[in-house]
């Protein structure tokens, strides 16, 4: 959420920072693999609905043992459900589904476009954010690179595959509600600990998504084997615990420009891992998509930065999907 995370108050060391910044990037980009492991195991709503559940009552857990107020008014409990809905519940069970069919690389990248939705919905809020001409410039780039990046898969599609178009759609879709939920946790500006909102999204979202695909008789689905536990505890402990920790660890000792580069190296990260370990081969367009995704967020991301000079570091505070 958008409040302040406590200050530890200890120096930052140049090998805690690094290790950090290698947490951040490795544990979240590995999340996409895990993810594409994972979902051919257990249907996408009920790995939500086992992963997020553990991760948040083992954060929650720690922000009771830390002394942290844990119970909000309705209203905050409210907000934090939301957020967790949309950032966890769709964006993320969105994400899991795609990757039943489209490979993790792919999807990371797809998913990289997320700051790009973000800039577009500011632009049409009140007292918005406008876009320099270096962010309208990562705007254009990055849905071009977008397009080139679903043309092979899109044209797939279009040639008869039913489950690559709705894959598709899904991809599309998750991070608009992935921006969504980051605006509205943005603009709420409770005052509540991010480890603690954190712990809350993850456990609401996944609680819904639990009920979700018992509902819907997913159970049968779901199994239980070296891989499949394998990747849960991977989301679990990479993803969710340590990947975010490690983030917060940051956004308290180095400047949110440096930090923000997770945007653009997670997806790079992603697909190598898609190529090493799930011989992933991706076309020459989706290579090209890439760097063009890649460049398009950089730029977005520091007009941002450079246009929000002065403003309190919350402002880019949101929780992770991964």
């Amino acid at each position: 959420m958008s409040s302040t995370a406590p200050r530890s108050g200890s120096k930052a060391t140049t090998t805690t920072v690094a290790l950090a910044f290698l947490s951040v990037y490795f544990f979240w980009g590995s999340t996409y693999t895990a993810i594409r492991i994972g979902a051919g195991y257990m249907p996408a709503l009920l790995l939500a609905g086992t992963r997020f559940p553990i991760a948040g009552i083992i954060l929650l857990a720690w922000c009771r043992w830390r002394g942290l107020r844990i119970i909000w008014p309705a209203r905050a409990m409210f907000i934090m459900g939301l957020v967790g809905f949309l950032l966890l519940g769709v964006s993320n069970v969105l994400l899991i589904y795609a990757e039943v069919t489209v490979p993790s690389g792919l999807s990371s990248l797809v998913y990289a476009i997320m700051p790009l939705y973000v800039a577009i919905l500011e632009l049409f809020l009140p007292n918005g954010e406008p876009l320099p001409l270096r962010g309208w410039l990562g705007l254009l780039l990055g849905f071009a690179g977008l397009a080139t990046l679903l043309w092979p898969s899109l044209h797939n599609g279009l040639g008869g595959s039913g489950m690559m178009l709705w894959a598709i759609l899904a991809l599309l879709v998750g991070p608009l509600a992935w921006a969504i939920g980051s605006i509205i946790s943005r603009h709420a500006r409770l005052p509540v600990n991010i480890f603690v909102a954190a712990s809350w999204q993850m456990l609401i979202a996944g609680l819904i998504s639990l009920i979700l695909g018992t509902a819907l008789g997913e159970w049968p689905r779901f199994h239980l084997n070296a891989a499949s536990v394998g990747s849960l505890a991977w989301l679990i402990t990479g993803g969710s615990l340590i990947g975010y920790t490690a983030f917060i660890y940051l956004l308290e000792h180095v400047p949110v420009a440096k930090v923000t580069s997770y945007t653009y190296v997670n997806p790079v990260v992603a697909v190598l891992l898609g190529i090493l370990l799930l011989h992933e081969r991706p076309a020459a367009a989706e290579f090209i998509g890439m760097a063009a995704i890649v460049v398009a967020v950089f730029l977005l991301t520091t007009a941002q930065i450079k246009a929000k000079t002065g403003q309190p570091v919350q402002e880019l505070e949101q929780m992770p999907a991964e």
